[in-house]
């Protein structure tokens, strides 16, 4: 397949991945290509090209949208057997802005799994359905409805249900972080704390300080936010703090980001020297700092580290909660511990993107803490999760082969695995989802989307015996690519 593009822009203006798109096109409605046939890897086409990955990852998406090619992970891009106005004139594709383009192709950049309904998910952070307390959060449901009527269904407060924030401040109180229930901003989640919080300290070209690897949402919302990214390395203990040190130095970097419980994707957990040498750091830069703390409920053994929130005496710390991973995602429910002026900001910035939460799904959760059903489910929950952490240590210790290494998370849902030198965790996943097991490669958790060694495995909706053998055929793709890669080497000598 033939593609000329014009590098410097083409002379009607269109960008380098719609001169692809319609190249290909073109080769549908002459003939030169056919139903069924499959195009070029991504990864392939972009080398052949010289152009970045995801420019190709645009193109394939627009003709995915318009009929003419069909995909599927595990198997490849074809051009579809049905082709809707493939050999006429191209549909009409609406201009966007650059940051959703941006955004577009990043997100087209991650592993869609569809099609690989039998296969392990050892790939997602969602929690098992099965361990869901539906029956009797229904009933507490269906009581403050009963009881408190017709102003739940009324517009809120930007702040949210001021009983939930009672319940919340207490816990975090307990946790050792100082706050009341005004200082407090619920939220859809931790996601939308994340891009509200990027919003209060930086605008459009200011640039915020991640970790490297880190949660592949924020890079998405730092592209929707149009923000740059500072990547600093994480190490065994944390992420370096004299790149830190050299990072919040400079001006155009307006905050940090980080996980420091249950790193995700690396499942680590921070010191308590660390935390304090980082917050001396960031205090003497005067950044703030977001800590992302959605999994803080989910600790399966060990001592419980104080938050960064808790440790912190200048008020330079905005605490990220989320109840999506500890009970269910579907209520959509999260908090922001801030202080002074930060709060007001964020409930303003809040108000203007939604106006408000659900407060019935708010009123029902804060009885259902106050009742204690939140922590009697935590408590089956840990039980749960924490056998199949153990099983999936057990059998990477078992199976996988020699060179491989991987973390012991204390809590959360996931670890990462790094895979013995000479293996992208992006190539080798087609071949592990038709093994039958899903898995996030590490590429999705890098600013760059650099080819990497590492994978991020989960432990959230795979039971026991689902756990033991996803991880054998992980194994079995790992060790049939790594006795290949002798003959590989022979064969280019």
């Amino acid at each position: 397949m033939e593609i000329a593009l014009e590098r410097e822009g083409h002379r009607d203006g269109r960008p380098v991945y719609r001169q692809i798109a319609d190249s290909i096109r073109a080769q549908v409605a002459t003939g030169s290509l056919h139903p069924g046939d499959r195009l070029p890897a991504i990864r392939d086409l972009a080398r052949q090209l010289g152009v970045n990955r995801d420019t190709v990852a645009l193109a394939y998406e627009q003709l995915a949208t318009s009929g003419v090619v069909e995909a599927s992970v595990g198997r490849g891009t074809f051009i579809a057997q049905r082709i809707a106005d493939a050999a006429g004139s191209a549909p009409l594709v609406a201009t966007l802005s650059p940051l959703t383009e941006r955004l577009l192709a990043f997100e087209r950049a991650r592993p869609r799994f569809g099609s690989a309904t039998d296969a392990v998910p050892m790939h997602s952070l969602v929690p098992d359905p099965s361990l869901f307390p539906a029956d009797e959060f229904r009933r507490v449901l269906n009581r403050v409805l009963q009881e408190q009527g017709p102003e739940l269904l009324l517009y809120g407060g930007p702040q949210g249900h001021p009983a939930l924030r009672n319940v919340l401040a207490e816990r975090f109180r307990s946790d050792g972080i100082d706050i009341e229930p005004d200082g407090i901003v619920l939220c859809h989640g931790a996601s939308q704390g994340i891009s509200l919080t990027f919003r209060l300290f930086a605008q459009p070209g200011d640039v915020i300080a991640i970790e490297e690897p880190t949660y592949n949402n924020v890079l998405a919302a730092a592209i929707a936010l149009g923000l740059e990214t500072a990547p600093i390395p994480m190490r065994d203990g944390g992420l370096d703090l004299s790149v830190l040190e050299q990072t919040l130095a400079r001006p155009e970097v307006k905050a940090l980001y980080t996980i420091p419980s249950f790193h995700n994707p690396l499942g680590t957990t921070t010191t308590v020297k660390h935390r304090r040498d980082l917050l001396e750091i960031a205090s003497r830069f005067q950044k703030p700092v977001i800590e992302d703390g959605y999994e803080t409920d989910l600790r399966l053994d060990g001592r419980a580290v104080p938050s960064l929130a808790a440790l912190d005496s200048t008020g330079g710390v905005c605490h990220l909660f989320s109840f999506s991973k500890s009970l269910f995602p579907g209520a959509r429910i999260g908090a922001i511990t801030a202080h002074g002026r930060l709060v007001g900001a964020l409930a303003a910035l809040k108000a203007s993107t939604d106006l408000s939460d659900a407060l019935p799904l708010q009123a029902a959760l804060a009885e259902f803490v106050s009742e204690g059903a939140y922590d009697r489910h935590l408590g089956r929950v840990r039980r749960v999760l924490l056998e199949r952490r153990d099983v999936l240590l057990s059998a990477l210790e078992t199976e996988m082969p020699a060179g491989t290494r991987w973390t012991t998370p204390e809590g959360g849902l996931q670890m990462w695995v790094e895979l013995p030198p000479g293996l992208d965790t992006s190539d080798l996943l087609p071949d592990a989802v038709r093994a039958g097991v899903l898995f996030s490669p590490g590429a999705q958790f890098y600013p760059d989307g650099r080819e990497s060694g590492g994978l991020r495995l989960t432990y959230a909706m795979a039971d026991s015996r689902a756990i033991r053998a996803g991880v054998k055929a992980l194994a079995r793709v790992v060790n049939e690519r790594l006795s290949d890669a002798p003959q590989a080497a022979r064969l280019h000598m």
